[in-house]
C-alpha cells in the first residue's frame, strides 16, 4: 500500500511545526495556517483544519508537558475558560472578518513584545507571579484571534505571560495544555459552520505533530529560562515581519 505523497507533506510539516512549538511555545498554528494558504486552501477552510490538528496536537503537547512537570493548574484555568469563550466568539464571526485583517492588527504587537523580550532575556530578570494579573483577559482576547487569524493563541500568551516574569518552561506547558482545550472548542464551532473539508491535511499534521510532542516536551523543561525567552522572542519576530512581507504582496 502507498501512502499519498500529499499526506507525507503535511506530516512532515506537522511534526517541524510540534518541534518548534513544543519547545518555544508558538507557531504551530501559523506555521500549518500559512502553508494551507500558500497551497490555495481559503483562509477560512485553513483556520478550520488548523484547529481540527490542533485539538490532538496539543493535546498530545500537552499531556507530554505535564508529565514532564511543566504545567501549573491554576494559570491552566484562567486561560482556559476565557479562552473557550474566546474561540467560540471568533469562529462565529471568522465567516464574515477576513482574516488578513486580524494578521494585520497582531503586527505591532508582536514586534513590540518581540524587542521587549529581547531586551529581557538579554538582562535577565528576577521570577514574576505564576499567575499574573490580567491573565484572564488575556485567554479571551487570544482565543479571539486565534480563531480568526488560524493562529496567534501561543505568540500572544507565552510572550505577554513570559513578559510578565513567569517561568518559561510552566508557560509554555500551561498554554499547550489550555491550546487542546480552546481548539476543541473552536473545532466544534467550525464543525457547525463549515464542516469539515481536506481531511489529508489534517490527518498528516495531527500525525506528525503528536509523534514530535514528547520531543518538545523534553525542549523545553531541559532549556535554561534566559535561552528560552530569547528564543522566543525571535520566534514571535520573525511572525511580525512575515505577517508586514504578507501584507505587501
Amino acid at each position: 500500500m502507498t501512502i499519498p505523497t500529499e499526506f507525507l507533506t503535511f506530516a512532515a510539516v506537522g511534526a517541524l511545526a510540534q518541534l518548534v512549538d513544543g519547545a518555544l511555545g508558538m507557531a504551530y498554528g501559523v506555521a500549518s495556517a500559512a502553508m494551507l494558504l500558500g497551497l490555495g486552501v481559503p483562509p477560512v477552510t485553513a483556520t478550520a483544519s488548523v484547529h481540527q490538528a490542533e485539538a490532538f496536537t496539543c493535546g498530545a503537547s500537552g499531556l507530554s508537558h505535564w508529565l514532564a512537570g511543566n504545567v501549573r493548574w491554576p494559570l491552566f484555568w484562567m486561560l482556559a475558560i476565557p479562552g473557550v469563550i474566546g474561540a467560540v466568539v471568533g469562529a462565529a464571526v471568522v465567516v464574515h472578518v477576513p482574516a488578513d485583517w486580524m494578521r494585520l492588527a497582531l503586527t505591532p504587537y508582536l514586534l513590540g513584545m518581540g524587542v521587549f523580550l529581547l531586551l529581557r532575556g538579554a538582562r535577565g530578570r528576577p521570577p514574576g507571579p505564576d499567575v499574573p494579573r490580567g491573565t484572564p483577559v488575556l485567554g479571551l482576547g487570544a482565543g479571539f484571534a486565534d480563531a480568526i487569524a488560524g493562529g496567534g493563541w501561543s505568540a500572544l500568551t507565552v510572550t505577554t505571560l513570559v513578559a510578565r516574569g513567569a517561568t518559561p518552561r510552566m508557560v509554555i506547558g500551561t498554554v499547550h495544555l489550555a491550546k487542546c482545550v480552546v481548539s476543541i472548542a473552536a473545532s466544534l464551532s467550525f464543525l457547525l459552520l463549515i464542516g469539515l473539508s481536506h481531511g489529508a491535511a489534517v490527518l498528516g499534521l495531527v500525525v506528525g505533530g503528536v509523534l514530535a510532542a514528547p520531543v518538545g516536551a523534553v525542549f523545553a523543561r531541559r532549556m535554561p529560562a534566559r535561552v528560552a525567552t530569547v528564543l522566543a522572542a525571535i520566534a514571535v519576530l520573525g511572525l511580525g515581519v512575515n505577517n508586514v512581507i504578507r501584507a505587501f504582496d
